[in-house]
Parts: structure tokens; sequence; C-alpha cells
């Protein structure tokens, strides 16, 4: 398996970093921070490390990776908590667990961990064949296949041209919906060859893998990627206290544009724009950290090239809501 490489790990522990300190530089009382994607642990360890005050709330809906998260941060005690969740379930699990007065920081790595893109057997990658499953959480019902054995021409060019941004999405879907009549569609290898046949050679020659923007919409709406990131945010930010921040990365362009929009409407007043002085009860709740999306400099990009997409974007608490 490849080694796990936490994409931009030192700026989100530097932007992440005066969350955990009260308005007089004094340490808040056992601060939380909420990984929210926690994954292999990689960015937790590192929190965990810089800042010894911290306690983090680890939650990931995949076992297994939970799992390692746990063994690689034993030494840590109790200032590591574990939960197996969706992100989408964060306030509703750091309630239940009494630690939501605590939180003072929420991080996001949204996307595929290094566990679920290396595991060859859970069919994410069209690079090698496997079953079409692409489960994060192995306990849902929903898998690649799934889709693409019962869902109807129309909802699959949609999901194709909505998530995978595909330009052919009504072409691969009566293909698949012709081809499933005689011989349904299982394996990775099965699809990437039809994939290969109905796309025109010049888009393959010059678009990328001809696969790479079906698997993701494939991928996305087994996992309902997107409906998560809308539920998950306006959760992170109610979280937080006044100098609390969330920190999130996106991998895609839909994702960005999730955040950016979410963002956006947080850190901008409710007013007409051309009011000359802004009421104080109708400034904004939360300023920009960051200038547009920050991404990997060269350097990481050579080490790491799973950071190349990276987009990163950061708010912080400034005053509570109205």
């Amino acid at each position: 398996m490849a080694q796990h490489v936490p994409v931009l790990l030192d700026r989100c522990v530097e932007l992440l970093g005066p969350a955990f300190a009260s308005d007089d530089a004094a340490p808040v009382d056992s601060p939380v921070l909420v990984d929210g994607t926690c994954g292999l642990g990689g960015h937790t360890e590192a929190v965990l490390r810089a800042y010894p005050q911290v306690t983090v709330l680890g939650i990931d809906t995949d076992p297994e990776a939970l799992s390692r998260s746990a063994e690689r941060l034993a030494d840590f005690g109790d200032r590591f908590i574990p939960a197996r969740a969706w992100y989408d379930e964060m306030a509703e699990v750091a309630s239940d667990m009494g630690l939501a007065h605590r939180v003072r920081g929420v991080l996001l790595d949204l996307g595929m961990s290094s566990l679920q893109i290396d595991a060859v057997e859970r069919g994410f990658a069209y690079s090698r064949d496997a079953p079409l499953d692409m489960r994060m959480n192995p306990d849902s019902s929903l898998t690649a296949s799934g889709v693409l054995a019962g869902y109807p021409v129309d909802e699959l060019a949609r999901i194709f041209r909505e998530y995978g941004e595909e330009r052919y999405a009504r072409r691969i879907a009566e293909a698949i919906v012709e081809q499933r009549r005689t011989q349904p569609l299982e394996r990775s290898s099965d699809l990437v060859a039809l994939l290969q046949r109905v796309i025109p050679a010049a888009s393959q020659r010059s678009g990328g893998h001809p696969a790479k923007r079906t698997f993701q919409a494939l991928r996305i709406e087994v996992n309902d990627e997107l409906g998560g990131i809308r539920r998950t945010l306006p959760q992170a930010l109610d979280l937080l206290p006044v100098g609390g921040r969330v920190v999130v990365m996106s991998y895609h362009s839909l994702e960005d544009r999730i955040v950016k929009r979410t963002f956006a409407s947080a850190t901008q007043a409710n007013v007409p724009p051309d009011l000359p002085v802004i009421p104080r009860d109708a400034r904004p709740c939360f300023r920009l950290l960051t200038r547009g999306a920050e991404v990997a400099s060269a350097a990481e990009i050579a080490e790491n090239p799973r950071s190349a997409s990276v987009r990163l974007r950061a708010v912080e608490r400034v005053r509570e809501n109205p």
C-alpha cells in the first residue's frame, strides 16, 4: 500500500492553532477539534502533537480507517476519541458525547482517503479490475453496480452529467441500459471497456482516461457526497463559538463550489450593497481566513501527487448568531 501522506498538513495545523486559545491568549480549557474525515489520522496526529491541550473527536464512516487511526494514535490516550459516523452527523455525535460546548475547530478533508484508493477490492479505481462497489461505508446498501443495474437512463445521464461533468453522459447511460439487458456491469473492467467503446477516440486522446469522470460520478452518487457536504457545513459553522475555525479541503470543482458558496454566505453582511455603514447587528458572523482557495505547492505535489487537485478554504467565527 502507498504511504499515507496528509495533504497541506502544516497549513492546516497553522490555520487551526488560533482557535485553541481565547482572545486574551490564555489556553482554552480542553478545546476539541472535530476531524470529520479522520481517515488514517494524519492531520489529527499533527494537531495532537502541536497543541497538547487539544482533544480530537475523530469521525469516519469507514471502520477499517477508524481502527487504523485509533491504533496509530493510541499513545495520545483519551485525547483522541474515535467515532464511527458520517461527517454530517458531527453535531449529534459531539452532543451525545458531551463535547459540543468544547468544540473550537472543525477539519474536513473531503474525497477519498488513501486507504480507499489503495484498496483494490473496493472498486474505486478504474485502473485496476475489481467489483464495482465504491462504498465508503461497507454497511451501506447502495453500490456502484446497483446504480448501473437499477437506475433508469435519464437518472444515469443526470448523474454522469452533474457529478462527473461528462460530455457524453446520455450516450454512456444509453449504452449501460442496453448492455445490462443481457449482461450486468459488475466489475470495473466491464465498465471501462464500455466507456472505451462509447466515448469517441478523439476525446479519449485529449481528455484523460475515459473512465475518470464516470467513476467519479458513481462514487459521489453511491456515497451521497455532495448532499453530505451541504448538510455538514452548516453544522460545522453552528458548532463554533467566537474564535472557532473551520478548515475544508476539496478535491474537485463540485465540492469546492459548495464550500465556496457556503463560506461566502456566512462572511457577507445581509444588507444593501450601497449601505455606507453596516450596523453592528447586521455584520457577518464569520470572516474568511484564505484569499480564494489555497493550493498545494509544487514541492508538495512532487512529493504527494494526490495533493495536485486540493483546494483549501477556511473561516473563523467573529461574532455569535444574531
